[in-house]
């Protein structure tokens, strides 16, 4: 069996599967001469003899190089069915042998009832240690890092595991076998291992696609609006790189100098005539953030991002005293509906909220999520301002998930260090904002000194610093 020539392995991850669904037929040639793309029941045997294959260290280094590239063509020649149903095999027929892992665990027992003073038992609980760290190793985990020594092969299962999360649902066996998959991608992606790089116009087409691909909080429209995030002096993007995946950034932020505290995205988002002169800019907003590996979930590093970038501006920029975001209440929109739908069904309501509710219910709150002409009403957005607002703070600061905030972005950055500094009424009054926040948008302040406390009492009990002003709202 050849072993795969590097120079032929493309670094594009596109060329690279080409070049591991052409091994894989050489692979399927040699078990049967044939796998079906759909992987039937049938075919299982097949495959679990060239798993088997893999797991071997007959051959040396170099051939399980080969057998694992080999199994990898297979995998990518296989429909979305058929991936599934490798994976399913996986889950059920290579986790941790459950009888193996039970004398394990009894030989280790034993060791620990004997006399330490003495030498060879000292030896043998050493021996008991290590057999019993062997046998937590699942044969499905052993395969994983097979796959980590080719070129892209960390790519590689980074999407494996994306497949693996699609598919878990409720199947216990999956569940465990993504657990363990998170585990080694973690170690693997630990922040000590990624680079933070600044992105910048002069970055190669392919990358600047990927950034507008990805961006997952306000669309990039045009060439023209990312490269006015890109190179506009008071503009900036950072992202988290990793070694393996020099062109495939993990997570980026986009970040506007300004001076004082931006309160809307529309004016962030202006190309035209809106560049801040950076002697003048006092502040820097983070307005808008997005992973782009979904096999990465779970694998937290969001929070060490925006730490520094937050350290590398205030390096770069003496004069910056303000970080802060700019950020949507996603679930904001939804939540308040079904306030209002236990409201007009006479279901209990937080008496807290029930006035602000009657003064949205009273102004015909269905205008706020079906129709737009509000936002230009003036008569209609200075009724709603004081009761949605106050509904809005809280939301974010009292409706929890045990000692987490409902909402999603709110719980990021709280569980990061930053408080709640300031609702920004109409603060986005696109399409998008006001089917998830109902137009208003909130400033999270990350203080330098009050990072690490505020992260500590959000964890310890659940809580959320706010500034003077939203509190006001609060208790309102």
């Amino acid at each position: 069996m050849a072993i795969p020539n590097r120079q032929t392995l493309s670094r594009s991850l596109k060329q690279l599967r080409r070049t591991w669904i052409d091994v894989g037929q050489t692979a399927r040639s040699r078990i049967t001469g044939t796998v079906r793309p759909d992987l039937p029941v049938e075919d299982h045997d097949l495959i679990r003899r060239q798993i088997d294959g893999c797991l071997s260290d007959s051959g040396g280094a170099a051939l399980a190089r080969a057998r694992a590239a080999n199994l990898g063509g297979v995998y990518l020649g296989l429909n979305k069915e058929g991936r599934s149903n490798f994976l399913q095999l996986l889950a059920r027929d290579y986790g941790v042998d459950q009888k193996a892992l039970q004398d394990a665990v009894e030989k280790w027992l034993d060791s620990t009832k004997r006399p330490a003073e003495v030498t060879d038992t000292n030896r043998a609980d050493l021996s008991a240690v290590e057999a019993l760290r062997t046998t937590l190793l699942s044969p499905r985990i052993q395969l994983l890092t097979r796959f980590n020594e080719l070129p892209e092969g960390v790519k590689f299962l980074v999407d494996m595991r994306a497949e693996l999360i699609s598919l878990k649902g409720q199947d216990a066996e999956l569940r465990a076998f993504d657990r363990e998959f998170q585990g080694l991608l973690a170690s693997w992606f630990d922040v000590g291992f990624l680079e933070l790089r600044r992105i910048t116009w002069d970055a190669p087409a392919a990358l600047l696609e990927r950034l507008a691909g990805h961006e997952a909080v306000h669309a990039i429209r045009s060439w023209q609006d990312i490269k006015h995030r890109l190179a506009a002096s008071d503009r900036r993007c950072y992202a988290f790189i990793h070694p393996q995946m020099p062109n495939d950034p993990l997570i980026f932020v986009w970040v506007a100098l300004t001076q004082g505290l931006s309160d809307n995205i529309q004016v962030l988002l202006k190309i035209e005539n809106s560049e801040v002169d950076l002697e003048k800019a006092d502040t820097a907003v983070f307005y808008s953030i997005s992973a782009t590996q979904p096999g990465l979930d779970g694998v937290g590093f969001g929070s060490f991002l925006i730490k520094r970038v937050v350290d590398r501006l205030s390096r770069d920029h003496k004069q910056l005293k303000v970080f802060s975001t700019l950020s949507p209440i996603p679930g904001f929109r939804n939540w308040l509906e079904q306030q209002l739908s236990d409201l007009r069904s006479n279901s209990e309501v937080d008496p807290k909220i029930l006035s602000s509710l009657r003064e949205i219910n009273q102004e015909g709150a269905e205008r706020i999520f079906s129709d737009r002409s509000w936002i230009r009403d003036e008569v209609s957005t200075t009724k709603l301002r004081q009761p949605l607002s106050a509904l809005c703070a809280h939301y974010v600061v009292h409706e929890k998930r045990g000692l987490s905030a409902h909402d999603r972005v709110a719980n990021f950055h709280l569980s990061n260090g930053a408080n709640v500094e300031r609702l920004n009424w109409l603060g986005d009054v696109s399409k998008k904002g006001q089917s998830e926040s109902a137009c208003l948008m909130i400033n999270y302040r990350y203080r330098q000194k009050e990072i690490e406390s505020n992260h500590e009492n959000y964890h310890t009990d659940g809580t959320i610093s706010c500034s003077k002003a939203v509190n006001a709202l609060v208790q309102r």
